[in-house]
């Protein structure tokens, strides 16, 4: 089964759309994950962006939206009827299909730690991932909003991020975690009192007595009363029954519900629970639904195509490897030297993680978790580089069949073939540094890693060499290949160096293997 899993992170901006399609742009450059939503509320100013896809690529989009947000959002001159306290307010990781709520708890830490390393922005860890029990609450965390923790994050322990620096900059602190799939849902009254509103907020939520599983304030928005709420578990608190303790809630103050309001995507069976309790169905079954006949009867729909969840195609592990062995040119073998580094990556990864929590490897802790962040970083790469080399191919097939009747088209043809066979070399030349990076990552975790997993870590070694080597034939074929080969001298020696050091790194691994793992 493919592992999916969702972000949904929420930005401090809504007014200026510009600044939400750079953000979005940043998220669909990475190639493992789609856009499922992306909502806007003007007087919350505050964005909702909703995107899935395998772990490493929704770990790498959630980076690039967190970095973007902090070069365009400053929270100084940010003004809004939704509590934040910073330009990626918070970013939730939730599993899908296949996923862990372990594995989002442990995307949630490495990605704080890089927020923190290599943006210097604060961060903290909340629901699942939480280090304190009090921080498990968002409302906690987000008290004084960025207002109140810019006065407090440098003088009161308590307020001291997980991760990065107790200083605020313009960009605030991020608040990253791991939980069950959220409602974002509003209900608004046919008032404008918004003391209603938030006596009613008050009512329902847990917090002061209420519901179980409902958080809420009171706003007023466009001049109605609205209270506005996250619902964290629909299966304990369904939807229905909020509506209706609002309703009647509602009825003291002599108002009622107006309209409803959904922010963001909603599971399914939220909606089928709804509508099955306002119907009054009884004894129903929801494979009485025509769409569950559809697609959850075996591993293809009714019209023999694969079943998407979330939107979002779900290919089966195998249909890379299909590709590859197709009659087609491409991917070829640069793309096959990534996705064996991809996997060495992987199974660096793994070892790490392996290790992390354990008390016995608690003082090479700090050393591992640096690993999985890097390795993870590089298992990232390494998978675009797959569509990467494929398209980099295609690339120079086009320029091949650029027309050269006259002189200038065969100048232009000729420059067009050295530029794209240039960048036919580069990409697996970058595949190769990767590479050694990951074998460097996989000695650390054979040297230092849980001894029970030094199988794998071996693995990850000689995956990566492995992927070094097939990188490695892809440059020297493209650059054999160039019409000016000169041009190509730096790359072979650049890839001559990368060699040498492979080979050291082997003798390395050997020496682990023999004092470590007795072969």
């Amino acid at each position: 089964m493919t592992t999916l899993i969702e972000c949904i992170p929420n930005f401090s901006e809504a007014r200026r759309p510009e600044v939400i399609d750079q953000i979005v742009a940043a998220i669909q450059a990475v190639s493992e994950v789609k856009l499922l939503d992306r909502s806007s509320d003007l007087d919350h100013n505050r964005t909702v962006l909703t995107f899935a896809g395998s772990p490493a690529g929704v770990e790498e989009a959630a980076f690039r939206a967190i970095k973007t947000a902090a070069e365009l959002i400053d929270l100084d001159a940010h003004t809004g009827e939704h509590p934040r306290i910073g330009a990626t307010d918070v970013v939730p990781f939730v599993p899908l299909s296949g996923a862990t709520m372990e594995e989002c708890v442990a995307i949630a830490q490495r990605l704080g730690q890089r927020v923190a390393g290599e943006l210097s922005l604060p961060v903290y860890l909340y629901e699942a991932a939480a280090t304190r029990p009090e921080r498990a609450n968002l409302e906690n965390i987000r008290k004084g909003q960025y207002e109140g923790l810019k006065k407090e994050i440098e003088s009161d322990p308590n307020r001291k991020p997980d991760y990065g620096p107790s200083k605020l900059p313009k960009a605030g602190a991020t608040v990253i975690g791991a939980r069950n799939p959220l409602i974002a849902f509003n209900v608004y009254l046919t008032s404008d009192d918004v003391n209603i509103a938030k006596k009613i907020a008050k009512a329902v939520r847990h917090s002061s007595g209420g519901l179980r599983y409902v958080k809420g304030l009171g706003l007023l928005v466009d001049g109605r009363a609205q209270v506005s709420m996250n619902l964290t578990n629909f299966h304990e608190t369904p939807i229905a029954r909020v509506v209706e303790f609002i309703r009647r809630e509602a009825q003291r103050y002599g108002v009622n519900i107006h309209h409803c309001e959904l922010v963001g995507l909603i599971p399914q069976e939220a909606l089928v629970d709804a509508a099955v309790w306002y119907t009054q169905l009884d004894q129903f079954d929801k494979a009485q639904i025509l769409e569950s006949r559809l697609f959850d009867d075996g591993p293809h729909s009714a019209d023999g195509l694969s079943p998407t969840v979330h939107g979002l195609s779900t290919p089966q592990p195998a249909s890379f490897l299909d590709e590859l062995a197709s009659a087609l040119p491409a991917p070829g073998g640069g793309s096959a030297a990534a996705y064996a580094g991809a996997m060495g990556a992987a199974l660096v990864a793994m070892v790490s993680g392996l290790t992390i929590g354990r008390k016995k490897y608690a003082e090479v802790e700090a050393e591992m978790q640096a690993v999985r962040v890097m390795a993870e970083k590089l298992r990232a790469e390494m998978t675009q580089a797959v569509d990467d080399d494929a398209a980099s191919f295609e690339a120079v097939i086009g320029a091949f069949k650029l027309p050269k009747e006259t002189d200038d088209q065969q100048k232009a043809r000729t420059a067009a073939i050295q530029i794209a066979t240039l960048n036919a070399a580069n990409i697996p030349l970058h595949s190769a540094e990767r590479s050694v990076k990951i074998m460097e990552l996989a000695i650390k975790c054979a040297e230092h890693g849980n001894l029970n997993a030094i199988s794998d870590a071996l693995s990850g070694f000689a995956m990566s060499r492995a992927s070094l080597t097939a990188a490695a034939y892809n440059v020297r074929i493209n650059v054999h290949s160039l019409p000016d080969k000169s041009a190509g001298d730096e790359y072979l020696k650049e890839l001559a160096e990368l060699e040498k050091k492979a080979d050291n790194l082997e003798a390395n691994i050997r020496k682990v293997m023999k004092e470590r793992g007795g072969i």
